[in-house]
């Protein structure tokens, strides 16, 4: 929690198990057709904070319908008349009133914004403007305007797969660990606590290195030359104080890191990106259209990413109560996000999620 407790701060870590698309709708000429999203200064490619919050606005909504599927435990009749039932829901679903409200309309664009808050309890379309999806991702109606109690950023790439003569390395950079949370400036005992040997690529080519000494039947290599994509670079194993417990989940060793110069990261990783072959299908000849042949790029599947995601205390808005209604609470909000981002892992994110696209898996830790 900030120090005026008014804003909880998390990290969201997100591992690519499928390659991610996630299209800007353009075309390049002597490229690839269908372009991805990409940060405007460092080029690279990013999950964008505004496609993570669409999907993940689904996915609570479908989470909530989960348990409105038995007649077990009811709750209360709802204002058309209808009761609805639940059995042993958590507490962010039949611990906020407003829930009963709750529809699949609630997830996706608000089809009726002109009428009022009021009004919205009794219409079948548009946001319903009560329920905890609606309170906690925002919604706007004729006579109030909410922005929400949920705030994303983008996933930025922390690691990047790239293949190498020593099998599948991850590559980052001492500036993106540092943003990612995972390197810092720590004492003596936390350095010899948390360090793992890395390789380090140099900032100069050399013109020659020795190749270790004989352990065994094995070569010690601590310095030597790596090849990442075309690039073929000098290399260096050092001790650097990375601490990998908060992605425990996705299976990434220390061994397999590779830290590069920020000034070779964009170009690293573009020259690397999945680049798919796609054809239309003639439905009478059943062989390819002529001329519908097309490439699309995308984030390789093992990448790994980072980002930062802030949840608004209700006792901010104490002064809108009156007009707003009653608002979940923190806890409330990180228990929907944390039960329902297992639809990332099945249903996906992005464009082509039919095709082999989009599941990610993701893991959310408090920034402290």
């Amino acid at each position: 929690m900030s120090e005026d407790n008014l804003i909880k701060e998390f990290k969201i870590y997100g591992m690519a198990i499928d390659p991610i698309y996630i299209g800007t709708g353009a075309y390049t000429i002597g490229g690839v057709d269908n372009t991805i999203v990409r940060d405007p200064i460092t080029k690279l490619p990013k999950i964008p904070g505004s496609s993570l919050a669409g999907t993940w606005r689904y996915y609570v909504t479908l989470k909530i319908h989960e348990f409105f599927k038995n007649d077990k435990i009811r709750i209360k009749k709802s204002e058309r008349g209808e009761d609805i039932f639940i059995q042993n829901p958590p507490k962010w679903v039949g611990g906020f009133e407003g829930n009963r409200y709750t529809g699949i309309r609630c997830a996706g664009q608000d089809e009726l914004p002109n009428i009022t808050l009021e009004e919205s309890k009794e219409k079948e379309s548009g946001h319903c403007g009560h329920c905890i999806v609606c309170k906690g991702f925002g919604f706007s109606k004729k006579d109030i305007s909410w922005q929400g109690m949920i705030n994303f950023s983008d996933l930025n790439i922390l690691f990047f797969p790239v293949f190498t003569l020593l099998g599948t390395k991850w590559i980052t950079t001492e500036e993106i660990l540092k943003n990612g949370g995972l390197y810092k400036d720590e004492t003596d005992a936390d350095k010899e606590k948390n360090k793992g040997q890395v390789c380090v690529i140099l900032e100069k080519i050399e013109l020659s290195k020795e190749p270790g000494k004989e352990t065994g039947k094995e070569t010690d290599k601590k310095e030597g030359h790596i090849n990442l994509g075309w690039l073929y670079l000098p290399y260096k194993v050092e001790n650097k104080p990375i601490d990998l417990s908060k992605i425990n989940g996705f299976g990434l060793n220390s061994e397999d890191i590779i830290i590069v110069p920020k000034e070779l990261f964009s170009q690293i990783v573009n020259s690397n990106l999945e680049v798919r072959t796609s054809v239309s299908i003639d439905p009478i000849t059943g062989a390819a259209k002529e001329g519908a042949l097309f490439t699309s790029e995308a984030i390789p599947r093992g990448t790994i990413f980072s980002g930062d995601l802030r949840i608004n205390d209700k006792l901010a808005f104490k002064g809108l109560l009156d007009k707003i209604g009653d608002l979940p609470d923190c806890n409330m909000l990180k228990e929907a996000l944390c039960d329902s981002k297992h639809f990332f892992e099945t249903l996906g994110i992005g464009g082509m999620t039919t095709r082999g696209f989009g599941r990610l898996k993701l893991e959310m830790n408090d920034a402290d």
